[in-house]
């Protein structure tokens, strides 16, 4: 289990040198801010004794320091930007690579606009701490610097400083507690309102068509409030906590002063050393108001550091099994009792180079027996064996290249339509275009000003429903895996297209297995048999012709 304390170990120790340089460099600025007043108060202690040659000397001292710390601080600042931001670039790396695992597991009950939410804004504010913790503990040097400054000034001023600044961070941390449950809460709000936002576009032509723009806008609205009220929250808190931390150290050093005003009444420190350490008082707000952003952002990122380690440790879908199919690939598959809701046991044999079509009567059904076949899940109960193998003793990576299960929704990525088809270069230019004629494809291509040379805008957007699902289509093709499923790969096609597709897919997957989960009684047509599935198991098994002729139910189903 990875945690949040691990997530910001890690993103810490991966940034282990440039942030002890950032800390050692920016510690040097606020040691260079500290002296400054305490070598004007000596400066003008050597003015008043009329020391021409110490304070020379003095003179010297003070813009050598001026000049340490303006370089400290530029660089420092630097160096600890760039540690937080390839902090942040390390963990969205991490977060991406969990999402796209194999054995997946990581979206589950996330919206994609939340894990997007979660691989930007949480690993920024991971990567933030690089530069708190540096300026957090400069702080803390310049705080214990300033006391041994005053502690040779004066006993009590040192003293003061000493033994009143851990009580006032202790309080300082207690105080960020409430912070940093906000801040987590407001996370989450924001990330879950992304997440509708990113669904509600992706899905905007669906919304119009069903004329349910109001009703997606009020359900938008809905969580966008929340997540205002959250943030509201969030940085109401943040606000209290800044006033009371900035409260509390003005105060403190109110006494500073106060007390180093009296004791220069009395003649206990010279004109120089009270004017040292009212300007040792006046750097020490400084720190602390360090205190007040820093602890904020290590409330945050503390907060940010949960939500990123919930998808790191997220339980895999599909656990167990390293081993790799038989080759070559025979493709047999044979399902065995299998249950997996709403599946309740489905029994059925797929011989080596067939052609099956699988209707069910619930398109839940279906989706959940590609998802099984494709194992992007593992069976509640039964089997499920390719060439005499179980899928569940099989990595999934060696899996899937020998089955290729296509579900019904699939996104195209940006690139041109031949890279989307080739899978950037990887299938055979002789399948490549053998595919994009099976699958129509050309016909898209040719109505396009640059033909296969297109690119495609984000998800394909530009393109219509059918269009994308001929591309789609192509691009599994070309993989030209020994075990193809299909769900549902034309239903946004026109009945002629739709035909003219079954036809040359009958010819292109010849000695292929191949699984077409449809209804389309074009796809039905052209395969071996048609499994009908109802109730979660299998209900009949015969050949599209005979199922029409002599099976009511499915012609209905089928023909409707």
């Amino acid at each position: 289990m990875t945690g949040a304390r691990g997530v910001l170990a890690d993103a810490l120790g991966g940034q282990r040198r440039a942030v002890v340089a950032s800390t050692l460099m920016v510690t040097g600025h606020q040691a260079g801010e500290a002296a400054v007043p305490f070598l004007i108060g000596v400066v003008i202690d050597q003015a008043v004794a009329g020391g021409v040659g110490d304070l020379a000397l003095w003179l010297g001292a003070l813009a050598v320091v001026y000049l340490g710390l303006s370089y400290s601080y530029r660089y420092g600042e630097r160096t600890g930007e760039r540690a937080a931001e390839q902090a942040a670039h390390e963990l969205r790396l991490r977060v991406t690579r969990r999402v796209l695992h194999e054995r997946g597991g990581a979206d589950a009950d996330r919206l994609p606009g939340a894990l997007v939410s979660i691989a930007t804004s949480d690993a920024t504010r991971v990567g933030a701490v690089a530069v708190a913790v540096a300026s957090g503990v400069a702080a803390v040097v310049g705080l214990v610097f300033a006391a041994v400054l005053l502690l040779s000034i004066s006993l009590p001023l040192g003293l003061l400083v000493l033994l009143g600044t851990p009580p006032l961070l202790l309080l300082t941390r207690l105080l960020g507690k409430p912070l940093e449950e906000r801040s987590e809460t407001e996370q989450e709000h924001g990330a879950h309102a992304s997440g509708i936002a990113a669904d509600l576009v992706a899905g905007l032509r669906v919304v119009k068509g069903l004329r349910a723009e109001s009703a997606a806008v009020a359900r938008y609205r809905q969580r966008s409030r929340s997540a205002l009220a959250a943030t509201v929250r969030a940085a109401r808190a943040e606000a209290a906590y800044q006033g009371v931390v900035l409260t509390l150290s003005g105060t403190f050093l109110a006494l500073i002063a106060v007390l180093g005003g009296i004791l220069a009444v009395r003649g206990e420190i010279s004109v120089g050393q009270l004017i040292s350490s009212l300007g040792l008082a006046q750097f020490l707000v400084g720190p602390m108001s360090t205190f007040g952003w820093v602890g904020a952002d290590l409330a945050q990122g503390r907060a940010s550091a949960r939500r990123i380690a919930a998808v790191l440790d997220a339980p895999v879908a599909v656990a167990g099994g390293g081993a790799g199919p038989a080759t070559p690939a025979r493709g047999g598959l044979v399902l065995h009792g299998v249950q997996s809701p709403p599946l309740r046991g489905i029994d059925l044999a797929v011989a080596p180079g067939e052609i099956v079509g699988i209707v069910a009567t619930d398109p839940a059904e279906a989706a959940e027996l590609v998802r099984l076949l494709g194992r992007t899940r593992d069976p509640a109960g039964g089997s499920i064996r390719l060439d005499g193998v179980a899928l569940a003793a099989l990595a999934p990576a060696e899996l899937r290249t020998v089955v290729l299960a296509m579900e019904h929704h699939t996104d195209l990525f940006d690139g041109t339509i031949r890279a989307a088809v080739s899978l950037s270069g990887r299938a055979r230019p002789d399948r490549v275009e053998a595919a994009i004629a099976t699958a129509a494809a050309d016909e898209v291509a040719r109505s396009l000003p640059d033909g296969l040379e297109t690119v495609l805008d984000e998800r394909a957007r530009s393109l219509s429903g059918g269009q994308r699902q001929r591309i789609a289509l192509a691009r599994a093709l070309a993989g030209d895996p020994p075990v193809l499923v299909l769900h549902d790969p034309t239903t946004a096609v026109d009945a002629v297209t739709e035909a003219r597709i079954a036809g040359r897919l009958r010819a292109m997957r010849e000695g292929r297995t191949t699984v077409l989960v449809t209804t389309s009684p074009a796809l039905l047509a052209v395969t071996d048999r048609v499994v009908v599935v109802r109730d979660g198991v299998v209900r009949t098994d015969g050949t599209h012709r005979d199922l029409v002729a002599g099976d009511g139910a499915y012609r209905e189903l089928v023909l409707a």
